[in-house]
């Protein structure tokens, strides 16, 4: 079942248990899986869709694959810059993503996310789990501001989806199933 916000888009449900050290990010896009979630691994498409819309995006590694790692940096107008880094640790095609995630701003605080994609006929429920290592740490993640760049980056990636071309030509001849890679 699908829900709608005000502006006809699939609405983002973040949802934090206050007895649980977790966030779980639920959100249907209008693509089959295959199209997804080569969104969430081709990194010439992760720059284009994740996070909010002030900030841009610069990738110094993306290996999603299974035992690969990732570390990318958002830079504000300003100049100031937010980095963020982790490890794939299972990447199964169309299916399923592990990996650990961390912002340089807190370097002792890592979480495990679960990223699943189900089909359902032509569209994609995605569901993230995140686990944090305790209840203050994901209510500073909370604090931060994460719920608008989910948001806004599930509405970058809803166009980025938009257009077909991007998405299905940005993977050719990268030689790997399970996602990009960048040195």
């Amino acid at each position: 079942m699908s829900t709608t916000g005000n502006d006809g888009r699939p609405e983002t449900r973040i949802e934090a248990d206050p007895a649980l050290p977790t966030i779980v990010i639920t959100r249907e896009f209008d693509a089959p899986p295959d199209r997804v979630f080569r969104a969430y691994t081709d990194p010439d498409l992760v720059v284009q869709w994740l996070g909010p819309r002030r900030l841009t995006m610069r990738i110094d590694t993306y290996d999603a694959r299974s035992g690969g790692a990732y570390r990318y940096v958002h830079s504000d107008d300003e100049g100031t810059e937010y980095g963020f880094r982790g490890v794939f640790h299972e990447v199964r095609p169309s299916e399923r993503i592990v990996q650990t995630f961390a912002y340089d701003g807190f370097p002792d605080s890592v979480s495990l996310e679960t990223a699943v994609f189900e089909d359902l006929g032509g569209r994609t429920r995605v569901t993230a789990t995140s686990v944090t290592e305790s209840i203050a740490a994901r209510d500073a993640m909370i604090k931060s501001g994460m719920e608008d760049g989910v948001r806004q980056g599930h509405e970058r990636l809803d166009d980025l989806l938009a257009g077909s071309d991007a998405v299905d030509g940005a993977a050719q001849g990268r030689g790997t199933e399970e996602g990009g890679q960048r040195p």
